[in-house]
């Protein structure tokens, strides 16, 4: 029953501001995640992420099981980070911290996971398997991704 990190990193030729504007918006969402995780946005949010607001969307996390997800923007420090987090949906944690520094020539962009897998000893066993592997998978899709829509870090 154990508790899981996962951590992501990307440089990328643009502005802190760029990053922000881009990351920091729900609609650019589905633009980040795989195809086949059939990712919709189910509610109207606000265009600009604030500290409270709620997400709701569809999500095919795992064997195309469609589930329902809510996630709520616990924390906002502008330009530097917000978390987002699992107030209903698939997993049993879900707390994920987006941060952003300025760097030379560009800027670094990080994602820091903590979660928990529901079901006990079934839901560690899960993690092992595929759970883990998929959301590094959707990770190395939202470099390839990013790179194509900023162009490669130099």
């Amino acid at each position: 029953m154990g508790f899981y990190s996962i951590k992501s990193e990307q440089r990328l030729p643009i502005t802190l501001e760029e990053a922000w504007d881009f990351f920091s918006s729900p609609k650019n969402l589905s633009k980040i995640t795989p195809k086949e995780m059939g990712f919709e946005i189910t509610n109207n949010p606000d265009p600009k992420m604030f500290q409270g607001q709620i997400i709701t969307y569809t999500v095919k996390p795992v064997l195309g099981i469609k589930m329902p997800w809510m996630t709520e923007i616990t924390t906002v420090d502008e330009g530097k980070y917000f978390v987002d987090e699992q107030r209903f949906g698939p997993y049993a944690l879900w707390h994920h911290r987006h941060y952003f520094k300025e760097i030379e020539g560009g800027v670094l962009v990080g994602d820091e996971v903590n979660y928990k897998v529901p079901f006990g000893i079934l839901g560690d066993i899960a993690n092992a398997l595929f759970v883990k592997n998929k959301l590094k998978e959707v990770f190395a899709f939202r470099e390839k991704v990013l790179i194509e829509y900023f162009g490669e870090f130099k």
